[in-house]
């Protein structure tokens, strides 16, 4: 059996369109569940959902509590599949429907992680551009992981890794790199990215800079190691102004002045303040974890 996971918010004017080209090709490939994630939707999303759900029992809904994010929408859909293999999309249509046989082809051929990757990125502006080819980078390069350029959470699971990544519970997640994490053996499928449909991104540029930073900070402590070196570094300046100033002191060269001393404290003073705000910010990430509350609180299930 396919399971095919979609979170949902806000996303009641594209359903109609998702479903008229989903449906043909889950039907296509035999047995298969699609498991409805509401992340708190504030329009008719809901209704919708559990519309479909009363004419067709193999469309399976769960609803949140409130907004818990994305990626805890695709966590419960993943937790709570049952299939041999787990596909994980949106539902703006951006991630074609029509690509998933060829996922599931090869995943028959034995790949137990099958990504997709879009083949260009031609409709995106430039900075958008420069900005995801600078947050791939920047993920394999500290976290280790080997996260495959331009893919995003279209990807399908065999149900080894769905176990694997439903045993990670992490607040702080990113799906994309928890799959590559697993080190299960992978392939690509490219495809081209469509337009939304209808609605409005909810990734907004700062909601992508928290998530790049989210995925940075979950798996690699390196930039605590900056903040080690940048700390000796300003040390050793320091120490080398100290001796400067001695130096000039002894020869009788001292020349009264506010220039020299105020660019010592402002650098001095801003490499304090950057340090303290990473270490800050695994502290705040440890908290998150200690507290260990639910990562989403479901209020309605359908069809489980």
């Amino acid at each position: 059996m396919i399971s095919v996971v979609i979170p949902c918010h806000n996303e009641e004017p594209v359903l109609d369109a998702l479903m008229s080209r989903l449906m043909p090709v889950l039907e296509s490939l035999g047995e298969y569940e699609l498991v409805f994630v509401d992340d708190g939707s504030t329009d008719g999303t809901l209704a919708k959902l559990e519309g479909y759900a009363r004419t067709n029992p193999s469309v399976k809904v769960i609803s949140f509590s409130r907004n818990f994010g994305h990626q805890a929408a695709i966590s419960a859909g993943i937790e709570h599949s049952s299939g041999d293999c787990v596909i994980t999309m949106d539902a703006d249509l951006q991630d074609p429907p029509e690509v998933i046989p060829s996922m599931v082809e090869k995943w028959r051929e034995g790949f137990q992680l099958v990504y997709g990757y879009r083949v260009s990125r031609g409709k995106d502006t430039p900075f958008k551009s420069l900005t995801a080819r600078l947050f791939y980078w920047l993920m394999r390069a500290i976290s280790g992981v080997d996260v495959p350029q331009d893919s995003g959470d279209f990807r399908l699971m065999d149900r080894a890794v769905a176990d694997q990544v439903r045993g990670l519970k992490e607040h702080h997640r990113m799906l994309r790199i928890f799959t590559a994490w697993t080190g299960f053996r992978s392939t690509g499928v490219p495809y081209e990215r469509g337009e939304r449909v209808a609605g409005r991104t909810k990734y907004t540029l700062g909601r992508m800079i928290r998530f790049a930073w989210d995925g940075i900070t979950s798996f690699s402590y390196r930039p605590l190691q900056m903040a080690t070196w940048l700390g000796l570094a300003s040390a050793f300046f320091a120490f080398a102004g100290i001796v400067w100033v001695i130096v000039v002191k002894v020869l009788g060269r001292a020349v009264p002045g506010w220039a020299s001393l105020a660019i010592l404290v402002l650098f001095l003073g801003g490499i304090q303040l950057l340090v303290l705000g990473i270490i800050g910010e695994y502290l705040g990430r440890i908290y998150d974890e200690v507290r260990a509350r639910p990562l989403y609180i479901i209020s309605k299930k359908i069809n489980f």
